[in-house]
């Protein structure tokens, strides 16, 4: 009973450090692209949440699911922000805190962004609405960038999967919106060292990344969108899911009537609500995730 109970306490104290961890992921520099000053983190009164922009190097906070309860699934968590910024909170952290709740460890991303000075998301409102061509521009060197730290994320977290209790060929990938493009970035130009075991592009921004016949070793994926989305992505979407489709590819698709863009984790009081159960259900009946064992009284 006292080793149990030791080694109880000693796995606990290793999830709380975890929990806590900033990993700094490996990349090169880009000489087409240069940042000034650090990465800024504040709240946007324009998109109503937590922001974090300017991000010259990536990382991932990492939040390690409770050894009772943790069931060896992982996600990687990409959120978006038009590659201005990152919709932190209702795209990242809270994403990752339910998966959590679910077993399932996770890891918030920070990819690389957009070079800006001040409030990115007045910039990019500003530049949306003046000259949108102007997005295209500032997002073109850095979306490769992204790719590539998300490429990163995946090679580090299945390298370091004894470490997180984790199961190598349980590693997910799922992004939102500019996160989305990542995500199918990923699922694009993984090898075997990072290739994601399931992917879950949500209201992925298609426009930035051309849909593409899905690759011979396409991970299974799960798209979520709403046709309502003012952006006009759920077209992109199920171009995504039809290029998936067409190839014999495991892939799943849930297209709410509304829901808008940008839903995350903030309810709505509409079905969209619901999409993460809905990805943790389809992750159960393909055998990505397995059911956490209740928490003893």
């Amino acid at each position: 009973m006292k080793i149990r109970l030791a080694l109880f306490l000693g796995l606990c104290t290793l999830t709380a450090g975890l929990s806590q961890t900033i990993v700094e992921l490996p990349h090169k520099n880009s000489e087409n692209v240069v940042w000034e000053g650090g990465e800024r983190e504040y709240y946007s009164n324009i998109w109503n949440t937590e922001i974090v922009s300017n991000v010259s190097i990536p990382t991932m906070e990492v939040f390690v699911a409770d050894p009772e309860q943790a069931n060896g699934t992982s996600v990687i968590i990409a959120p978006g922000g038009g590659l201005y910024a990152h919709s932190i909170k209702k795209e990242g952290t809270d994403v990752a805190k339910w998966l959590n709740a679910k077993g399932i460890t996770a890891f918030v991303l920070k990819y690389r962004l957009v070079p800006t000075q001040g409030d990115a998301v007045q910039e990019i409102t500003e530049a949306g609405a003046r000259n949108p061509a102007e997005i295209g521009e500032k997002v073109t060197p850095i979306l490769p960038l992204a790719i590539q730290d998300g490429l990163s994320a995946l090679s580090y977290v299945r390298t370091h999967a004894d470490t997180y209790g984790i199961q190598p060929d349980k590693i997910g990938f799922m992004g939102f919106s500019a996160g989305g493009a990542v995500t199918i970035g990923v699922a694009y130009n993984s090898s075997l060292e990072n290739r994601p075991d399931f992917i879950v592009p949500v209201y992925p921004w298609t426009d930035i990344i051309p849909i593409k016949d899905a690759p011979d070793n396409a991970p299974p994926m799960l798209v979520v969108c709403a046709t309502d989305d003012p952006l006009g992505l759920a077209k992109g979407s199920i171009a995504l899911y039809t290029a998936w489709l067409q190839e014999g590819k495991k892939v799943g698709l849930h297209m709410y009537a509304k829901g808008g863009h940008g839903f995350g984790m903030q309810p709505q009081g509409l079905p969209s609500d619901t999409w993460i159960t809905r990805f943790y259900e389809w992750g159960l009946s393909e055998g990505f995730i397995a059911l956490a064992p209740p928490k003893e009284e």
